[in-house]
């Protein structure tokens, strides 16, 4: 028997995940190490419950050596066979599970300007995997894959056409999590996953993506993870000439990049907290207005998303803001009975998977990143 780990690097926390390699592979241990900075930790959910080992100052090679020291004593001598890969972005190049040789490596470093906040993170997980089990193979499983194939008009921007054939094109993220969920779509309600369906993947990273018969219609990210909605630190859509005053007021590539993608968003709103807890039980207005912000944002993606589908089948809420908050979810639903949707608030409160009272379903769907990236890495084994 042999066993298959998952690492799944964003940009504050790394979940992981251990396998028995099988066709369906079986969970063995879960966790995630949280609050990357001065107070890491690190939650791990298995056979014997939960534990939680503080870690300290940790930057993201800190975290996965924990995660890796963390993870030897459950091997009990079984080898790790394949170490499976969450990579943000693919480019134009991925649009499948490939195995991370060297040429491979090289190419995904080129990507990094493309995704500053992850792809680094990522890679430097792979690298520390390598180390670790040299024998194994490491899978990249990316986040762009599930969005390759949209209609030019879903990708394209309005520049000259020679920078779409370079590359520069509406990319879209979070795949995995909207592969696992129309996966659930498909076992538990077949009916819908045929339909037209917004998935909201809310968290430190927030998308949504329109969804027909399981395929992608259309991203609200672009080229990079800070298009569409406001994150956690990322600002989400900007009028590209508020970049150009900066520059004009003298901000440099590397100020800009620092401000876009660690000191706006959430945190930039509130002067408070990326973390939407802190915001949800403060008081201080500049933290409501944030939320208000956060919530006007969906509100106006979602009739986007409906736009691209040519109509609502449903919406599934997911990630850990769309799975937790249930005053974020009520206030996006709110007054939006036009698309078919109404709540039902006792089971939004309750954390029920359908929350609805309406014609169109709404829907809370835990993801499971981890178990996409392993079912890959396990067809990668044979």
């Amino acid at each position: 028997m042999s066993d298959i780990l998952t690492l799944n690097a964003g940009s504050s926390s790394i979940k992981f995940g251990l396998y028995r390699a099988a066709e369906e592979p079986e969970l063995l241990q879960m966790g995630q190490v949280e609050n990357i900075g001065p107070l890491a930790r690190m939650e791990m959910n298995g056979a014997d419950g939960k534990q939680v080992v503080e870690i300290g100052p940790a930057d993201h090679g800190r975290a996965v050596r924990a995660i890796l020291d963390a993870v030897a004593p459950m091997l009990d001598g079984r080898p790790v066979a394949g170490v499976g890969h969450r990579i943000v972005h693919g480019g134009k190049t991925f649009g499948a599970p490939t195995e991370l040789t060297a040429q491979v490596m090289d190419q995904l470093d080129a990507l990094v300007p493309l995704a500053p906040l992850h792809q680094p993170h990522n890679l430097a997980a792979v690298r520390a995997a390598q180390d670790a089990f040299p024998q194994a193979v490491q899978i990249a499983c990316f986040d762009t894959a599930f969005h390759k194939g949209h209609p030019f008009v879903n990708d394209a921007f309005a520049l000259p056409r020679r920078f779409y054939d370079e590359g520069v094109r509406r990319y879209g993220f979070h795949g995995l999590s909207y592969d696992y969920i129309t996966g659930r779509l498909r076992a538990d309600h077949p009916d819908l996953a045929s339909g037209r369906v917004v998935i909201a993947h809310l968290g430190n990273g927030a998308s949504m993506c329109a969804v027909q018969d399981g395929r992608s219609m259309g991203s609200t990210m672009g080229f990079s993870a800070l298009d569409g909605l406001p994150m956690g630190t990322r600002c989400g859509q900007l009028d590209p000439g508020v970049l150009l005053y900066l520059m004009d007021q003298g901000y440099s590539s590397a100020q800009l990049t620092e401000m876009l993608y660690r000191e706006s968003g959430l945190k930039g709103l509130s002067g408070l907290s990326h973390d939407m807890r802190t915001l949800l039980a403060s008081d201080d207005p500049h933290a409501v207005e944030a939320i208000d912000y956060y919530v006007f944002r969906i509100r106006r993606e979602l009739g986007a998303m409906a736009a691209v589908l040519g109509g609502l089948d449903a919406v599934v809420f997911t990630g850990g803001v769309g799975e937790n908050a249930a005053p974020i979810r009520a206030r996006v639903i709110d007054g939006l009975g036009f698309l078919g949707l109404r709540l039902d608030a006792d089971a939004n409160d309750a954390g029920r998977t359908q929350i609805s009272s309406g014609p169109t379903p709404v829907l809370v769907i835990p993801t499971d990143e981890e178990r996409v990236i392993a079912r890959a890495t396990a067809a990668a084994l044979g």
